[in-house]
């Protein structure tokens, strides 16, 4: 998996299209703050005592 986001980023960075890598960081880090918002979530939805 990791090797094919750097294939992609590479490919992007190689045709000299700087905005659209950008984007696609932008993206991927939207997607890490998002998966550790929802570990976060879960983390404290197990400490809660029912």
């Amino acid at each position: 998996m990791i090797r094919f986001f750097r294939s992609i980023r590479q490919s992007l960075l190689a045709q000299g299209r700087v905005t659209r890598y950008l984007t696609y960081a932008v993206g991927e880090i939207v997607l890490v703050v998002v998966g550790i918002l929802i570990a976060l979530q879960d983390t404290e939805a197990a400490k809660v005592p029912s």
